[in-house]
C-alpha cells in the first residue's frame, strides 16, 4: 500500500515522503496513529501544495535574514562595563548583554543564542561580532565596549 507520511517514522522515512508498506503495517500502525494517509490523487496534490508553500516561506525567511544582515553591517552597539584597577575591564560582556543593548539602542530583536562569540569580550574597544541569522546567512556588526 502506498502512503504519504505525515510525520517522521524511524526506518521508514520523513514527513512528506511517499512510501510503500505492507497492508497490515498501514492498517494497524500508520493510519490509526495518524502517522500517514493513503497516497490518493487528492492527498498527493495537497502534499505538493504544502511543499510549495513551505518553499515559499523558506525563501521569505532567507530574504528577511539577508535584509537584516545588511542592516546590521552599519550597526555599532555600545556597551558600558566597569573598569577595575589600572583601567582594565572588570568582568566581561556576554551575548545576552549584547542582545539586550541591541534591543534598547536600535530596536533589533537578536537571539542571544545565535550571537557567535568565541569567548566573552573582556577588553575595552571595538570588537567585530558575528550572528547566525539563517543557515546560509551570517551577519556581522560592531560592539564598542567603553568604561562606565
Amino acid at each position: 500500500m502506498k502512503l504519504i507520511l505525515l510525520q517522521d517514522v524511524r526506518a521508514l522515512g520523513k514527513a512528506g515522503d511517499i512510501v510503500e508498506v505492507s497492508d497490515g503495517y498501514a492498517r494497524n500502525k500508520l493510519l490509526p496513529g495518524k502517522l500517514a494517509v493513503e497516497a490518493t490523487d487528492k492527498n498527493r496534490n495537497e502534499l505538493k501544495l504544502r511543499q510549495k508553500n513551505e518553499e515559499k516561506k523558506a525563501a521569505e525567511r532567507l530574504a528577511e535574514a539577508r535584509e537584516l544582515s545588511g542592516r546590521l553591517a552599519g550597526v555599532k552597539i555600545v556597551v558600558s562595563m566597569k573598569a577595575g584597577k589600572d583601567g582594565k575591564a572588570f568582568g566581561s560582556v556576554s551575548s545576552k548583554e549584547i542582545a539586550e543593548e541591541a534591543k534598547k539602542q536600535f530596536g533589533l530583536d537578536l537571539d542571544k543564542k545565535k550571537i557567535q562569540l568565541a569567548e566573552p569580550i573582556k577588553t575595552f574597544g571595538t570588537h567585530e561580532v558575528a550572528i547566525k541569522l539563517h543557515p546560509e546567512v551570517t551577519g556581522k556588526f560592531s560592539v564598542q565596549v567603553k568604561e562606565q
